[in-house]
């Protein structure tokens, strides 16, 4: 890795693209720094310093997609988390709704009309986000248990709150315009970066801070062992991220003309982790959903005393079992909507390809469909893993799992970026040194 890079910098139109892309990083960073109108600053930081004492992670998914910046309350407090709720909606409401499925067919300029559907919707999601994050915080809500949680916004005015919404959804669309720079400019792949980087910016605190809290050998010995174990963990996401059952394909030969076409081999590339890291953040956002409720409600019935006790802390035997579970089950739905063996079977008709020893067509797709569910099932399994390991470490450390930096969806999304980042920098640098012919 270190190595394409450092080939990459020797390159100039490649350099300028790296450079240009650290430029957009650093603004993105700036910006999640700088405090919405209305805010005072002194009051968010007193219950900052607060709850990264304590174990309160009600808000930590979308604080973690923002960088911190979420209770921060700066221009920047959404993040990328409205882009890519809106990003997994098309992409589900294209399997439901025709137009959309037609319009995914088309190619690029089908692509370029969903894609502008994204923005709309981006836009829309982050007026109703902000809107919700301006009332919690200005009702206290957002930091339970801090004196001055009330005295976030001083003026809670409808013009102060109409600024604030209107801030942060200007600032949600800087976040995409942002991300469309990068991938339009820089290296590409812009919105995973910007994610990359609000994951990655939280580490550095996260870790001081579980030294600082550790007992043994000054704390040393405890941040150690998460070293140790985040090197293990990005060795074993790396293994699982890159592991795939290829299917092999033979096309037949077809003569059109006096030309002779297929004859050819090739193999479908089925990922053991077809999913991604999208069933860790569906499962967690539904988890959200009763807490939020709870808090919201301030009610004191029997029902939501059962909630506070079994699904809002994280270690509860109740909360891992149906995280674990949502999950898996998130992985089966998200995988039978975005491959449809159907499809591929009948396009591999189209153009006289087939799978050795399997008729095409309805045949095809069956043995597509059943290897599909046989390497989902330990994909699934996996992430279920990968995603109870703060609660592990929680048990380990004593409490480490407000601060414990390699959990499983920022490990899932750090990894998966950077391997991503790292292939196309090395397919642009082929492009540009490519000696095939040469030699």
């Amino acid at each position: 890795m270190l190595t394409a890079f450092a080939r990459a910098f020797k390159t100039p139109d490649l350099r300028k693209k790296l450079l240009f892309t650290l430029g957009i990083i650093v603004l993105y960073r700036l910006g999640a720094h700088i405090p919405v109108p209305g805010v005072s600053y002194e009051n968010v930081q007193t219950c900052v310093d607060q709850a990264s004492k304590g174990n309160n992670s009600l808000f930590g998914l979308v604080n973690m997609f923002s960088g911190g910046a979420l209770l921060q309350i700066t221009i920047f407090a959404l993040g990328i988390m409205p882009y890519i709720t809106a990003s997994i909606i098309l992409q589900l409401l294209t399997v439901v709704i025709p137009r959309l499925e037609a319009l995914k067919k088309e190619g690029q300029s089908g692509q370029a009309k969903i894609t502008q559907y994204t923005r709309y919707l981006t836009v829309a999601l982050a007026i109703l986000q902000g809107t919700g994050l301006v009332a919690t915080a200005t009702s206290g809500a957002l930091f339970s248990g801090c004196p001055v949680a009330d005295q976030i916004v001083p003026n809670q005015s409808i013009f102060t709150t109409i600024v604030m919404v209107i801030t942060m959804t200007a600032g949600t669309a800087a976040v995409m315009w942002l991300g469309e720079l990068i991938t339009d400019r820089g290296i590409g792949n812009g919105m995973s970066i910007l994610m990359f980087i609000s994951i990655a910016a939280s580490f550095p605190g996260a870790l001081w801070a579980i030294k600082t809290s550790g007992k043994l050998a000054d704390g040393w010995i405890e941040f150690g062992t998460v070293i140790l174990i985040g090197f293990v963990m990005v060795g074993l996401v790396v293994f699982v991220e890159q592991a795939q059952r290829r299917i092999p394909v033979q096309y037949a030969k077809r003569m059109i003309g006096r030309r002779s076409y297929g004859g050819t081999s090739t193999y479908i590339p089925l990922k053991v982790n077809q999913a991604g890291v999208i069933p860790v953040i569906f499962a967690s956002s539904l988890l959200y959903i009763p807490a939020l409720i709870v808090q919201f409600s301030n009610s004191t019935a029997g029902w939501a005393t059962w909630i506070k006790d079994n699904f809002v802390k994280g270690d509860h035997p109740y909360y891992i079992t149906a995280y674990f579970l949502l999950i898996v089950f998130f992985a089966f739905f998200y995988v039978a909507i975005s491959f449809n063996p159907e499809e591929v079977a009948d396009n591999m008709k189209k153009y006289g390809g087939f799978i050795p020893g399997i008729r095409a067509g309805r045949p095809t797709a069956e043995y597509l469909s059943y290897v599909l569910n046989r390497i989902t099932w330990p994909g699934s399994l996996y992430l279920g893993l990968i995603a109870l390991v703060p609660t592990m470490a929680l048990a380990g450390f004593g409490g480490a799992n407000a601060n414990f930096p390699f959990g499983g969806t920022s490990i899932l999304i750090i990894v998966g970026v950077g391997l991503e980042t790292v292939k196309q920098i090395e397919s642009q640098l082929q492009q540009r040194n490519y000696e095939g012919f040469l030699r």
